[in-house]
């Protein structure tokens, strides 16, 4: 059999309130549980709103750090101009001085890590756009009409819709 009560005492926990639960050990002898309100509730750290935005920022720093990592990276690799060498001591120092490392590479590659993402998005676009002309085919207002000529003697469109067909392709 347990009996719970709250008894309030100065200095202790953030609410200055302890839980007290009584245990009945045997007939008539009871031991005493005391647990701060917070901890009986869980809430030792979420119960300060001041906690919540440090924990948020330090998170958001974090990530902000795991992304520049990732890009210092990812450039490193993509940098044909820098030895192997070089290549290793940028990561090893990227392992033992993680910050002051990134710090660094930003600052004195920065301009050059730009440089390379433009050169690689612009790479990726022409090989986009190169893809985009195989797949879709460009035909010449010439071949569009023809082709619609051959759907209007098939039956497939009208000849209003054909009329279309030949103003769009004679417009562009």
């Amino acid at each position: 059999m347990a009996r719970d009560g709250e008894a309030p005492l100065s200095g202790l926990g953030s609410s200055g309130t302890i839980h007290v639960t009584l245990i009945e050990k045997d007939i008539g002898s009871f031991y005493a549980v005391v647990h701060d309100h917070n901890e009986r509730l869980g809430m030792n750290f979420w119960n300060n709103f001041g906690n919540l935005i440090w924990w948020f920022l330090w998170v958001f720093v974090f990530v902000a750090y795991l992304f520049a990592l990732f890009a210092i990276i990812g450039d490193l690799f993509r940098d044909r101009k820098l030895s192997g060498w070089w290549k290793a001591v940028w990561i090893v120092f990227l392992i033992f001085v993680p910050f002051l490392t990134a710090l660094i590479y930003l600052i004195a590659r920065g301009n050059g890590m730009a440089e390379r993402g433009a050169k690689e998005a612009a790479a990726v676009q022409r090989d986009t756009d190169a893809y985009i002309r195989t797949v879709a085919g460009t035909k010449s207002p010439t071949d569009e009409i023809a082709h619609a000529s051959e759907l209007l003697k098939a039956g497939t469109i009208t000849q209003a819709e054909f009329d279309q067909i030949k103003a769009k392709a004679l417009a562009s």
